[in-house]
């Protein structure tokens, strides 16, 4: 097993060869992609093995958080070659300035350098990352989980296959194999070797991160995402926002994981909710949604009483906690003593309300009558994304291309002296 300080110093040698045009960067990323699709078989025996050994340790909701399959390969080759197909954020002139003495100042979009990813779970992430880090100009350094590790192997030997059909170095994207937290500990400490270091996964590795690095650190992910029903909500639009905000992949960070109502319509509008969410999709044979209620909703409907800790909880799995406010401006209190910054709904026909909520919640994506589900790099067109921040510096929300350069002054002169 290689050493990680090694792998670093590898990927750092690398990094200068994506400076040689951005044609060679596109046709890289074409090569990936196809490579992800002849090597499809490998690919899928090595998550059937990270799948077999995860049953017994984890539920059905993150067991398909974990699995690939055909469609989903395709997908992750999909989305490399939208990647590729999106402008070049690297050498774009962001500002320019003449200065009376004739000095031209270019401020301009240069890449990190090498960016260091620790994520769980998810092996779609790899190829996702390589991806944006490659087309936006920089190495990058991938270090996944234990789980998903044999899917990430083979996902990578697939992109490093592409890079030297395209005449790069495979060292561009380094691939950690020791997944001690040792590993993670040393991509936080790497000072000198890291220039960005991105943690995608739960509220603890997070933490850990922000809580431990010494290089640049994004903090993103973690969901506690809020959907808001005022009292001129449309209901049945309300009813299918809400179902797919918190049912159509519950595991993922931008799932809905707390619902507000207004009391004016709690009594006519929860006894749907619990028809949707729980006795319907039991007949459906799909997997009904745990309601923890707390008391003024418990009044209404049967469910589980919500515990101190449900308002501030990520479930990331088929669980909704319910409360009922008076007004609009008391769900925005509710959202900013609970919320983590990610993405919050308001559900209404009243465009004063809406205003004030888009206005007054500070969270990366605010919705109006949408679901949380689009937080995401794809839906927001950014071909995919490198991960969600939840900070305000230097990127927030779902991180593409742009965010993953910082900038330069360029400044040219004919003999100036001050």
């Amino acid at each position: 097993m290689k050493a990680t300080h090694d792998i670093l110093v590898e990927t750092r040698r690398a990094r200068p060869a994506l400076t040689r045009s951005k044609e060679r960067k596109n046709a890289a990323l074409l090569a990936i992609a196809d490579r992800l699709v002849s090597e499809q078989e490998a690919i899928l025996a090595a998550n059937r093995a990270d799948v077999e050994a995860s049953r017994e340790k984890y539920g059905a909701v993150m067991i398909d958080r974990l699995t690939l399959t055909p469609l989903r390969i395709k997908g992750m080759a999909d989305g490399v070659r939208e990647v590729a197909a999106l402008p070049d954020p690297e050498g774009r002139v962001i500002r320019r300035v003449e200065r009376p003495n004739g000095l031209v100042i270019e401020k301009t979009s240069v890449p990190l350098g090498v960016i260091a990813i620790i994520y769980e779970s998810r092996p779609n992430v790899t190829s996702d990352a390589a991806a944006l880090a490659l087309k936006s100009g920089n190495a990058v350094v991938l270090r996944g989980g234990r789980e998903s590790f044999r899917s990430n192997e083979a996902i990578v030997r697939a992109i490093r296959l592409g890079l030297t059909d395209a005449g790069l170095p495979g060292d561009l994207v380094g691939f950690i194999e020791d997944t001690d937290h040792r590993s993670a500990e040393e991509l936080m400490t790497a000072v000198g070797l890291v220039d960005l270091l991105i943690p995608r996964g739960g509220a603890g590795l997070i933490r850990r991160c922000k809580d431990n690095a010494k290089v640049p650190c994004i903090e993103t992910g973690t969901g506690i995402c809020h959907i808001f029903v005022d009292a001129s909500a449309d209901p049945e639009k309300a009813l299918a926002i809400i179902e797919n905000a918190k049912t159509s992949r519950p595991s993922v960070c931008n799932a809905e994981e707390v619902l507000l109502v207004h009391k004016d319509i709690a009594e006519t509008f929860l006894p749907r909710l619990r028809e949707r969410l729980v006795d319907a999709r039991k007949e459906a044979g799909v997997p009904p949604v745990e309601l923890r209620l707390d008391p003024a909703a418990a009044r209404i409907i049967p469910g589980t009483p919500a515990g101190p800790d449900d308002f501030d909880t990520e479930f990331l799995d088929y669980v909704l906690a319910v409360a009922v406010v008076d007004s609009c401006d008391d769900a925005i209190a509710h959202i900013a003593a609970h919320s983590t910054g990610h993405s919050d709904a308001i559900l209404t026909e009243d465009a004063e309300n809406a205003a004030r909520f888009t206005e007054s919640v500070d969270s990366a994506a605010v919705y109006v009558n949408a679901s949380t589900r689009f937080t995401d790099g794809g839906e927001f067109g950014l071909g995919c994304e490198m991960g969600i921040s939840t900070q305000k510096l230097h990127a927030r929300g779902p991180m593409g291309l742009e965010e993953l350069n910082t900038y330069k002054y360029i400044v040219r002169g004919t003999g100036q002296i001050r």
